[in-house]
């Protein structure tokens, strides 16, 4: 058995790896189109072979500009392999070693995409179960539940009861708002950027974040109370594929007063007068409150979406 990173001579055999269970995979015309931008690559590709035969392949992906991976997309075992767990297990763990050898600080998590109501259904049941044992083997031993909604024109703009108003800020006012509404807030990504390196530092990474992608910073939005005192930010986004909620939040003093229907119905429209038809966002399972929010702004649950990453170790005192 032989683990390797794959070349442009392995293309025809990566591209016909086929996932007939009911779990999210790459299909061969995206992957296809993605290699050509860059955010997949051979290098990033990864395939166990015996005798001249794939037996499981990873495809990791990443910015087009990107050094190194963010995620993995895709984990493939064939189902003649008696312990595909074990395989994965050792594929991913192949990769991740040599991302971390060539420089890479924070490892790729992995996110798979599954059916809503996934767990009534045994195949699903089935497919995730193998996959979950070798996230967990490969060392990617955090995981978090999410739930991936939609908003489409047929459900109608959210409502917004105009107790608030939404202006432009510079990066620091948008920081300064991060490191507010990070305080006790609900959702998990949040909470264990501020348990591992501190408010300043996870605000400063999620505005870096955002900068970085692919919606306009024109569209941020700093959130006001009549008096002008800061109630919470509404940032709109984007990913290389669709329009996206991107981030928002109260701040602590103002939760539970539901300004957050406001702000999410001003990320709505901000997103709709630019054009959008689809806009896509994300929350944790635990996060009932957003959940709830997201349904009342008429954003319906299409997918539900296991990610698992590796811990990371606090910085040291």
């Amino acid at each position: 058995m032989q683990l390797r990173p794959t070349t442009e001579s392995d293309l025809d055999r990566v591209t016909s790896v086929t996932v007939d269970e009911p779990v999210g995979w790459i299909e061969a015309d995206r992957y296809l189109e993605e290699l050509k931008e860059g955010m997949y690559r051979p290098e990033w590709t990864w395939i166990a072979e015996q005798d001249g035969r794939v037996l499981a392949r990873a495809l990791w992906w990443g910015h087009a500009t990107g050094e190194h991976p963010l995620a993995l997309d895709c984990l493939y075992v064939d189902p003649s392999v008696e312990d595909r767990a074990a395989l994965g297990a050792e594929l991913v763990r192949a990769g991740l070693r040599a991302f971390t050898e060539q420089g890479a600080t924070k490892l790729p998590l992995y996110n798979l995409t599954l059916p809503q109501g996934w767990r009534e259904d045994p195949a699903a049941v089935a497919a995730t179960d193998w996959r979950r044992e070798a996230a967990l083997a490969a060392g990617l031993t955090d995981v978090v539940e999410r739930l991936r909604l939609e908003w489409t024109p047929d459900a109608g703009l959210p409502v917004s009861s105009g107790r608030l108003t939404f202006t432009e800020g510079t990066d620091e006012e948008f920081l300064d708002v991060f490191r507010r509404i990070a305080q006790g807030s609900l959702d998990g990504e949040t909470r264990r950027n501020v348990a591992l390196m501190g408010v300043e530092a996870a605000a400063q990474e999620e505005v870096d974040f955002y900068l970085g992608c692919p919606g306009e910073r024109s569209w941020w939005r700093i959130a006001r109370t009549p008096d002008g005192a800061v109630a919470g930010l509404a940032l709109p986004s984007a990913t290389p594929y669709n329009r996206n909620v991107g981030y928002l939040g109260v701040v602590p003093e103002l939760r539970g007063q539901g300004y957050v229907d406001d702000v999410l119905a001003e990320i709505t429209r901000v997103q709709v007068e630019a054009g959008a038809e689809l806009i896509t966002a994300t929350t944790d399972t635990d996060n009932a409150p957003m959940a709830a929010a997201f349904a009342r702004a008429g954003y319906r649950v299409a997918q539900t979406r296991l990610v698992w990453s590796a811990p990371e170790a606090a910085p040291a005192a």
